[in-house]
């Protein structure tokens, strides 16, 4: 895939080199010593440098909090105690970024590469979202291919009806427009934090390229049962109750295409 930079104009390249706001990179993690690194190395390392870093630490207990602490030069804030769950900590890194946009790059995630965040701002001046695409990574780092999800070509909030289809750690929101978390999500409360904020964007913009590696598992994949009733109940929410019936009906023949497709290329 091009670099992010590459579809853009002349025009569009000097007016995103001049412009250079504050990104705020939040991660949160809880007793995550294999993968924790590599997240602190990919937002400390990139070559843009306006970048606030917010870690927030469960109260880790594991080594993850002596690894964080090797970066704490590195690191704006960090915070390390018990929380009510994923999103309670998130809410917490909200509270603490100072920045024009925030990202959450959380433990065992990467941006893509050191360049990524220049790129990104570099790609269009003062947009309210920006998006992309991303790998998806093995425990090991290695690839495993783009997500099943491509992300649209002009996002809008009426996008994810048939699925999430920008994944959390390839949007960067302007912070004017983001809310808290909603607590009574459990796992998937970051599908309805970016829908709200989509449907207060007025310029969003895709930079075309990727811009996230993300770790495959988590917690929505080990309670994946609890995960689809929080996403139906908030697509029911956003769409109302009719239109999101037929849309988990194109969503399940979706995948079912798609995993048909998968197991001839595989036989």
């Amino acid at each position: 895939m091009c670099s992010c930079t590459g579809n853009c104009s002349t025009q569009q390249r000097l007016e995103g080199s001049m412009f250079k706001p504050i990104l705020s990179v939040i991660t949160v993690v809880y007793n995550n010593v294999d993968h924790i690194e590599r997240t602190l190395l990919s937002v400390i390392n990139q070559t843009y440098e306006r970048i606030e870093y917010v870690v927030i630490d469960g109260g880790s207990t594991d080594g993850t909090l002596e690894i964080i602490q090797r970066y704490s030069s590195k690191t704006t804030q960090l915070i390390s105690e018990p929380d009510k769950g994923i999103y309670d900590a998130m809410n917490k890194g909200l509270v603490l970024a100072t920045g024009d946009y925030v990202l959450f790059m959380n433990s065992g995630d990467e941006i893509y590469a050191p360049d990524t965040v220049a790129s990104v701002f570099a790609s269009a001046p003062d947009a309210d979202i920006y998006y992309g695409e991303t790998e998806m990574i093995n425990a090991q780092g290695e690839s495993l291919g783009q997500r099943r999800h491509k992300a649209p070509e002009n996002f809008t909030w009426r996008d994810f009806k048939h699925g999430m289809s920008i994944s959390h750690q390839a949007i960067y929101i302007k912070r004017s427009l983001v809310q808290p978390y909603a607590p009574e999500y459990q796992l998937s409360a970051d599908i309805d934090w970016i829908l709200q904020a989509a449907k207060r964007a007025g310029k969003i913009v895709n930079v075309r390229c990727y811009v996230a590696k993300y770790l495959v598992g988590g917690m929505s994949k080990a309670k994946h049962k609890q995960s689809l009733l929080e996403r139906f109940a908030i697509m029911r929410k956003h769409y109302g109750l009719a239109p999101t019936l037929f849309n988990h009906l194109v969503i399940a023949f979706n995948l079912g295409w798609y995993w048909l497709q998968h197991r001839r290329t595989n036989d």
